[in-house]
This record gives structure tokens, sequence and C-alpha cells, in this order.
């Protein structure tokens, strides 16, 4: 079932219940309401009637009262006077035990027995409904007083009431009203499911064209109902992040593609030559394998690199997170990187304020200072200095390394931390890069619990930073 059907018989049902529970209780008070209407109308006849009897003769009658005797429409009288009204005279004890209310079906009740009756003798006017041949009659009685002020004789009047409670023309505009409210509801059912699922239906469609391969695709957001915009908001970052991913999968492999193909291309080469007759010359074969040893070195070198990376976003790394000093490690890897740094005058200097224990895993901590110190070195110029400061900042350990290059232009500087991204591209195949040692320090930094950051000035050198989590 589609979800605008769903939506739609789920918002109707819920609207039929609801104003039908609103009819049953408006019945309820619009029927109380009539009735007591009629009540206080009936009981003003009653006293109207009352007040013109006082201090006058209470006529007498011999035939019996009978109910059911009709003088006029929808009043039921036995003795008529102008005011339609019956009138009782007072009786003594005895006529109030013997006194019957005569039936034309034969049945009989005592009239005075009856609670508006024993009401208006005791001076109050009151008001009571009975059923008579199966029909409701509302009956009021009011008493009569005399010139001195007693009780004379009670006036007694009834009015029929409509089998449903209220009259037929009542009864009428109420049915009309649940009509009209039933359109009503049938038009908003309507109107809501199509406000709500036609952001799903578009969503929906999006996401089958995503299925089928189109990123490009984007959902109008939906303010007025938060969940609809919060859906379409996501949906349309997912697919922006699709798209990036894509793009950035299809830069990644064109990159790899370039990385491979040219120490294959030199290897392939150097086999061609040594089979047209070079493996035989003892002397010119010896440059030959010395070159595809170090291609052979360059794709091994490639291939590590990017099982670390698959490895990191894949959360797969096995990490030996325990404490350890860094600025110990770092002068080992100083010292071990000094053989590169010598031959051209750079002299690597540590300085740590303080103690600076981290919580890492000592060889992927290696890994990363070696990347970064091998690309400082690579990038500084001869006989300049290469600093690296280790401090600590609250619950963090810094550690930069700064060095007096070229630096990175702004418009680079955001981005030298993503894959196979160069700054300087051709000198960075000269001496061998891959550019993806900077992607390694951060991809490794951050499965630490670290982050890492660069700050550079167009001739001034360039600084990397990165903080771990003290250590406990």
């Amino acid at each position: 079932m589609p979800i605008r059907t769903r939506i739609f018989l789920n918002t109707l049902g819920i609207l039929l219940l609801g104003m039908g529970m609103a009819a049953i209780l408006s019945w309820y008070v619009v029927e109380q309401l009539f009735l007591n209407t009629q009540r206080e109308n009936l009981l003003s006849q009653a006293r109207l009637s009352a007040t013109t009897l006082q201090g006058q003769p209470i006529p007498v009658s011999s035939e019996p009262y009978a109910q059911t005797a009709n003088a006029q429409p929808g009043i039921h009288t036995h003795l008529l006077e102008e005011q339609d009204a019956i009138v009782l005279a007072l009786p003594n004890e005895a006529d109030i035990a013997s006194s019957r209310l005569e039936y034309r079906d034969g049945l009989n009740e005592n009239l005075y027995a009856r609670p508006e009756i024993d009401s208006a003798l005791n001076g109050t006017p009151a008001t009571a409904i009975h059923r008579v041949d199966d029909q409701r009659v509302l009956y009021a009685a009011a008493p009569i007083y005399s010139e001195t002020g007693q009780i004379s004789g009670i006036v007694y009047i009834a009015s029929p009431l409509a089998p449903s409670g209220l009259p037929v023309s009542v009864v009428l505009q109420l049915l009309g009203a649940l009509l009209v409210a039933i359109v009503l509801a049938f038009a908003a059912g309507t109107l809501l499911a199509r406000r709500i699922a036609r952001p799903l239906e578009q969503l929906a469609q999006a996401a089958r064209s995503v299925a089928a391969g189109n990123l490009m695709q984007q959902v109008p957001i939906d303010k007025n109902i938060k969940e609809l915009h919060s859906l379409g908001e996501s949906f349309n970052y997912m697919t922006g992040s699709l798209q990036k991913s894509d793009e950035t999968k299809n830069v990644f492999i064109a990159n790899v593609t370039h990385e491979l193909r040219t120490p294959l291309t030199v290897i392939k080469g150097t086999i061609e030559t040594l089979e047209d007759g070079a493996l035989d010359d003892t002397e010119g074969r010896g440059p030959l394998l010395s070159s595809m040893q170090r291609e052979t070195e360059r794709l091994i070198r490639l291939v590590n690199e990017l099982l670390v990376l698959t490895r990191a976003d894949a959360g797969a790394l096995q990490l030996d997170l325990r404490a350890l000093d860094l600025a110990e490690l770092v002068r080992a890897r100083c010292e071990g990187l000094s053989r590169l740094a010598a031959p051209r005058g750079i002299e690597l200097t540590v300085e740590a304020r303080e103690q600076a224990t981290v919580r890492g895993d000592a060889d992927r901590l290696s890994q990363v200072l070696d990347n970064i110190l091998d690309n400082a070195i690579r990038h500084s110029p001869d006989n300049a200095p290469i600093s690296i400061l280790i401090t600590k900042e609250g619950r963090e350990v810094r550690c930069s390394v700064s060095d007096r290059g070229k630096g990175i232009a702004p418009k680079h500087l955001a981005f030298i931390f993503d894959r196979f991204y160069r700054a300087d591209a051709s000198r960075n195949r000269q001496t061998g890069g891959t550019g993806l040692g900077l992607a390694i320090v951060r991809a490794l930094i951050t499965a630490q619990g670290g982050r890492v950051a660069a700050e550079s000035e167009p001739g001034a050198g360039a600084t990397i930073t990165f903080w771990l989590p003290t250590g406990p």
C-alpha cells in the first residue's frame, strides 16, 4: 500500500474517531441544554398559570385525570383554564392516599406520589420526566397561593418530548453538521497525506536514482515539518558525501594508476633492454638492475602505504596503545634520519620543555615522525635547521615540526593531508614521493585519538603539528 494511501486512511480514521467522540459528547450536551430549556419554559408557564390563579377559587371537575387526553398539541390537560393548565385542588391526607391517576389502558398510579407534585405541595416549583405509553413526557408543577399566603392548589402541566431527546429540526441540523465535518475530514486527510507523502515520494525517487548510479540527486527541504526537514538535509548530505567519495575514488584510482605505471614502465623497459643483450654486458647491466631495484622498492612502499590507509579507513589498524615518552621517541627518529639530513648540512633539534608522556603505538608514531621529518628534510634548503618542539597543553601533548623551506601556498594548505595531493608535483616525483606521506600521518594520528594541522607562510617554511592524549 502506498504511503500516501496509508497516511490518508490513518489520518481519516483518527479524524473520524475524534469527530465521533465529539459528536456523542455534543449530542449529550445539546440534549441536556434543550431539556433544560424545556424545563425552564414549562416551569415558567406553570408559574405564570399559578400566579394568574392566585387568590381565586380552585375549579373542580368530576372527570378523572387522563394524561393522554390532549386539548392542544403538546399540552396534556384534564381541566382547562385560559392558561391551558391542569389545576389540582390541595388534598387532605386521605385524598393523597386515595388519589389515583387513571390511564386509558387501565394502569394507574398515585398522582400525589410524584416528586414534582410533592415538591410543589411543599412550596417549591419543580419538573420531572415520566414515561407515558412508551413516550417520555416532561411535567411541571407550581403551587397556587391563596390570599392568606397558604398553598391552595397546584398548577400541573405537561409537554411530550421527542423520542430522540431532540426535535427533528435540531437532529437534522446536527446530522448536517456531522456530514460537513466528515467532508472536511476527508479533505483534510487528503491534503495532509499529500503534504507528508510528497517529500517522501520525492525522496524515494531520488533514492532509486542513487541506487541506479546517479549520485547527482538533491531533494527539496521541507522546513515546516522538523522530521522531513532533518530527513531531507540528511539525504542531501549523504548524496553530497557520495559524490565527493566518488570523485575522490576516481582521483585515487587515477593517481594509483599513474604511480604504478611509472615504475612498471621503467621495470618493463629495463627487462626488454636486458633481453636485447644487455644481460650479458657485465658492466652495463649493473645500473639497469639497480634501477629495477629502486622501482621495485618504490612499488612495495606504495603498496604498503595504501594498505595502511585502507586499514585505517576500515578501522582495522592493529594498535598497541601504551604510555611512552614522546620526546625520547622523537630523538630516536631524528637520529635515524640524520643520515639524510647531515649530507645537506641540515640539523635536527629537539626541544622538550617538560615530561611528555603520551598514550600511543610506538611503531605507528615512528612511522608518523618519519613521514613528517622526511617531508621536512626534502623541502628544506641546505644548511637550514629543522626544529621539533614538544609541549604539554592541558590533557594533550603537542609536537610541532618546523622547517625553513619555501612554505606552502594558502591555496594548497587545506589539502596537503589529502591522498596523492602534491603542492609541488614535479619535485615530489624527482625525489620519489608518492603524495601519501601526510595522508598516512593524519590517518595514524586520528586512529590514536589525536589530531593534526599545518601552518605555513610562503617563503617562511611550514610547521606540521600533531596532538596526542597524555598517558596515564
